[in-house]
């Protein structure tokens, strides 16, 4: 299952890749907090299941986050993907799904955490930037990494162009997670992210993974 709430970038290339042959996975269902979001209009022009879970004005997060829990208990995903979605999941929510959520950062975690990651990076005149694939936990992309992808930031480049180099690693990268997990080779355990029964000591690089690829 699939969540989000806006354009869907990561949902389409995630849906590419499950129809590749032998396909690691299959996409039961996108649901969005946001009826107009345009991930939706994706996933229905991919024909794709999908449909809105609105939070309204009166929702708090721990009633919003019970309505989404029923909701992933019909469907009975074997994994949650955070594709762009806005809302901070609750603890309980977090626990009840527990190593089964993963999640994509614009960023190298640890670094920058939260929003803005692009403007930050910038305002710190950092050389590299990237994106991170991890699990879920109560703490703000603060999961166990799984697996990152670096871009080197350029002196002409600002938020948009740097953005847009990174959304193009993170279409690499985060299939390539799910099909890991939909495969069994990983999963979260002990706090950390095991990939083919090792626990890793950091984040695997793209590269490493795809060497043939590169950048």
């Amino acid at each position: 299952m699939v969540l989000l709430s806006g354009r869907g970038s990561n949902l389409r290339a995630l849906v590419e890749r499950s129809r590749e042959p032998a396909p690691p996975y299959r996409i039961a269902l996108v649901l969005s907090d946001q009826p107009a979001a345009a991930g939706l209009g994706i996933a229905r022009d991919l024909g794709v299941a999908s449909r809105a879970l609105p939070a309204g004005t009166a929702a708090d997060r721990v009633s919003y986050d019970r309505a989404l829990a029923a909701a992933i208990d019909e469907c009975a995903p074997s994994l949650i993907v955070l594709a762009g979605f806005m809302r901070i999941l609750s603890p309980e929510f977090v626990a009840r799904f527990a190593g089964r959520i993963l999640n994509i950062h614009p960023s190298l975690l640890p670094k920058y955490p939260g929003l803005h990651t692009h403007r930050q990076v910038l305002a710190g005149h950092d050389p590299v930037h990237g994106a991170t694939v991890h699990f879920v936990t109560a703490e703000l992309d603060g999961g166990p990494p799984i697996i990152q992808a670096q871009v080197k930031v350029y002196p002409d480049d600002d938020a948009a162009t740097l953005a847009a180099r990174v959304r193009a690693q993170e279409h690499k990268i985060y299939p390539l997670a799910v099909s890991w997990f939909c495969q069994g080779r990983l999963r979260c355990r002990d706090g950390r992210a095991w990939l083919d029964g090792a626990a890793l000591a950091a984040p695997v690089r793209y590269d490493d993974a795809h060497p043939a690829r590169g950048h």
